[in-house]
Order: C-alpha cells, then sequence, then structure tokens
C-alpha cells in the first residue's frame, strides 16, 4: 500500500491508466492509416499552421512548415521512431479527433481507474495529467473512455510543451504551475526515469506495475503497485 496524505496526484496514462497495447496497437495505427487523407484535407488550415511550425522546429527541417510532401515524411520518420515529438502529438490529437467522436475509438481504461478517480476527487484531491500526448489528445482520450467521461475528475493537464517527461525541471514547474508544493504530489507512472526526475524535484512516486507494461530492474526505489487500490 501506498499511504498519502498530500493534496494532489499527477498521473502518466500508457501504462498508467490505460494499457500500453491499446496506444501502440490501437491508436498509433489509426493516425499512421488516417495521415495522408488528414494532411489533404486540412493543409491550409489554421489548427495545422501551428503543428507545421512545430515540427519544423522539433526535427530542425524548415521545409516541413511549407512543403506538405517533406511535412509527411518527417512525420512517417517520427512516427516509425515514435519520437516523442511536441508536433507529432499535436497532430496525432487532431487526427484522433475523428475517430474517438465518431465513436471509431474508444480509450481504454484500467477497471480500478474509474472507481479511484471518482474516489479521490470526493475526497478533495486535485488530480491532474502529465502526458507525452497533447493536451488536446489527453482530453479526448479521458472523454470518450470504456467507462464514459472521465474528465471532470481532472482539474488540469500537462504535455511536453512544460518539458520531457524525464526531466525534473518539468516537474518543478508543475508544481509551481500547481500552486501545489512538490511534497504534496503523488506522481503514478510505468517508467522508472520518468518517476526519479518527478523524485528528484520533490514529488512523491509510485510505479505502476500494470499487465503488458516492460519489465523494471529491482533496486530502483520507488514503491510498486499494480492497481490503484493500493493506495490510501
Amino acid at each position: 500500500m501506498i499511504n498519502f496524505s498530500g493534496r494532489a496526484i499527477l498521473l502518466d496514462v500508457e501504462g498508467t491508466t490505460s494499457a500500453v497495447a491499446y496506444v501502440y496497437d490501437v491508436m498509433f495505427p489509426f493516425a499512421s492509416r488516417g495521415l495522408t487523407a488528414y494532411l489533404d484535407a486540412n493543409w491550409g488550415s489554421p489548427a495545422l499552421a501551428g503543428v507545421r511550425e512545430q515540427v519544423a522546429n522539433d526535427t530542425e527541417v524548415p521545409a516541413a512548415a511549407t512543403d506538405r510532401d517533406t511535412f509527411e515524411q518527417e512525420i512517417t520518420r517520427l512516427m516509425d521512431s515514435d519520437v516523442k515529438a511536441t508536433g507529432l502529438k499535436q497532430l496525432q490529437g487532431l487526427i484522433w479527433e475523428a475517430g474517438f467522436k465518431s465513436g471509431e475509438l474508444v480509450a481504454h481504461v484500467f477497471n480500478d481507474v474509474p472507481p479511484a478517480l471518482e474516489r479521490w476527487h470526493n475526497a478533495g484531491l486535485d488530480l491532474r495529467v502529465y502526458s507525452s500526448g497533447s493536451i488536446h489528445a489527453q482530453k479526448l482520450f479521458f472523454g470518450h473512455t470504456t467507462a464514459g467521461n472521465l474528465l471532470p475528475q481532472f482539474s488540469g493537464h500537462y504535455d511536453t510543451q512544460i518539458g520531457g517527461k524525464r526531466e525534473s525541471e518539468s516537474y518543478q514547474r508543475i508544481a509551481q504551475d500547481w500552486k501545489v508544493k512538490p511534497e504534496d504530489i503523488l506522481f503514478l507512472s510505468d517508467v522508472v526515469a520518468e518517476l526519479d526526475a518527478a523524485r528528484e524535484a520533490g514529488m512523491q512516486t509510485g510505479l505502476c506495475m500494470r499487465p503488458g507494461n516492460a519489465d523494471v530492474e529491482p533496486g530502483h526505489g520507488h514503491q510498486e503497485l499494480v492497481s490503484f487500490d493500493e493506495i490510501s
């Protein structure tokens, strides 16, 4: 059990609230399949203009901001390499939007997650999400889950625009934005390097050992849990 007496819980998504397999076997292929059609239909849209600039900065390929074929080549390269690039994540969120709204995509969450979120929320804890997926994608995800709309349980969202998930400064910025002392925040993730960074920033941590998660080396120093029911 993790005995937590702080004020706030910060949650990772894949491997923490949701199965890694859903993200990699359903969501990523959906975005990949829909890439060309989305670009054909939206190349000149305001929503895509900012993403194009971001991808050009992420990849240091200026032509990606103006040339459609170069942009698609760079996005495909980022997808194939599973790069946690801000522009890629923003674009994936735009493509996923249609899938979630049509019902073709319904986000997976582990069975213990919805009751835990409700329990924590009712107890007065402040719940927020920090994921490499864009804030837009996070809201789509938690707004369209197998358990219904879970968005009302959350008061905020963070993505890589605040910093990389393996950098302690990112967690310091989150705490400052949240106006909560780091030691009063519990960060839950399946990635030891992320938890190390959060702990260095002063946060409490919990390592999620969900089905399908990658094996971890012993001696990491983080409390382990297989279910949110293990947090009191």
